[in-house]
């Protein structure tokens, strides 16, 4: 039995929860779940074996749970909204929930395959989840003594369920900045995603599912795609999947079917510069025009870009009539609220061919470049010379 100071046992905390928290990010979430990247067996038979002993999650329920959640989000179907739920609950019952969420078998069949199925993850892993637990508590306790090793074993307990199941699924769509619009509530809790290993860039991962890679912005911090990027100079991971980059070619007259993948490929990316560089513009133009003149429509314009940037399904009654007022009083507003919903509609149709969405979208931008309003038309000429960049 080692006595250590202080000290001693929170470096030990922190390095077995810290793992913990890699295991669960690039293993569980990253790789098994979004397949994102690919990770040597090695490497996946570490971390399976990691989390078995200090979480006893079973990566088939915590994968389907979390595909579900992507399926469902923010609907009475997610298994962990708090705008469902609630932020308490989700908060501080996270545990709760994900176990509730974890024994439905029909989510376990429809959501939960492609996850390993070898003999140790039937006969050990999945047959006794709670066994790995109960090791780790013996091995603490004849390593530490009974205070400390029960105390560097709680903490360990608690990790997972307050960090992951508490304040990702909790906060990550309850407080926070979005970098994107999306019709469900996530949100990157920090821009600097270490001490949960990128998870608090919540919102960027909503927007890119299958990315790798959590930042979107300079100033942003995944640490687990530093990870991911050692592993792979190690050999031990490969085939990592980013975010898609557009670029601009500006020797480009009409949009083509170049265009029109770069719109569908990026177009999270795409309509945030076109809130920056269009919508908040053009209110903000509208408020200083007016603001000598009437207070009441001066703060109108000042809240309409916020208003005109949410998706409609997360505006509520009053915001609704809010926003329509604004459309009223100026319109200029409106043309730009028209034009984003315009755009949207263009990927939204699928099943329309490649020839009609690009006559739409080469029409999108003619009418965006005769509006009159320089931000808008400057906007559509840059668009027709979008290029995705390929690897």
């Amino acid at each position: 039995m080692a006595t250590l100071p202080w000290w001693g046992y929170t470096v030990i905390v922190l390095v077995t929860t810290h793992l913990t928290i890699i295991s669960v990010t690039l293993f569980l979430h990253r790789n098994q779940s979004h397949r994102a990247f690919s990770l040597h067996k090695a490497v996946s038979h570490f971390f399976r074996g990691w989390l078995w002993f200090t979480t006893g999650i079973v990566t088939r329920q915590w994968v389907a749970v979390h595909r579900k959640h992507h399926a469902t989000v923010d609907t009475n179907d997610d298994p962990h909204s708090p705008q469902i739920l609630g932020i308490h609950r989700v908060l501080w019952l996270g545990l709760v929930v994900y176990q509730r969420a974890a024994a439905n078998l029909e989510t376990l069949d429809k959501y939960g395959n492609g996850t390993p199925d070898d003999w140790i993850e039937r006969n050990i892993y999945a047959r006794f989840p709670n066994t790995g637990l109960t090791v780790l508590l013996i091995l603490e306790l004849l390593a530490f003594g009974p205070i400390a090793g029960t105390l560097v074993w709680l903490v360990q307990m608690i990790w997972i369920p307050f960090w992951a199941a508490g304040v990702i699924n909790g906060l990550g769509h309850f407080l926070g900045y979005r970098n994107y619009e999306l019709e469900d509530a996530s949100r990157n809790i920090v821009p600097w995603g270490i001490l949960i290993g990128g998870e608090e860039l919540h919102n960027n991962h909503h927007a890119f599912a299958g990315s790798a890679r959590f930042s979107t912005k300079p100033w942003e911090i995944d640490l687990g795609w530093f990870y991911i990027r050692v592993l792979e100079h190690l050999g031990l991971a490969n085939s990592s999947r980013q975010p898609p980059v557009v670029i601009t070619r500006s020797d480009t007259i009409c949009c083509d079917i170049e265009t029109l993948r770069a719109l569908i490929g990026n177009r999270f990316e795409i309509m945030a510069d076109y809130a920056r560089e269009v919508v908040s513009t053009v209110c903000q133009d509208e408020a200083r025009a007016i603001r000598n003149t009437s207070r009441s429509k001066f703060r109108i314009f000042r809240k309409a870009s916020k208003l005109i940037l949410r998706e409609n399904s997360r505006l509520n009654s009053h915001a609704q009539q809010r926003l329509t007022h604004a459309l009223t009083l100026s319109p200029r507003i409106n043309t730009v609220h028209d034009a984003k919903l315009r755009l949207q509609e263009i990927w939204q149709r699928s099943s329309a061919s490649s020839e009609i969405l690009i006559q739409q979208l080469d029409n999108w931008c003619r009418h965006a470049e005769s509006s009159g309003i320089n931000s808008l038309a400057q906007f559509a000429e840059r668009l027709k010379g979008y290029r995705l960049l390929l690897d």
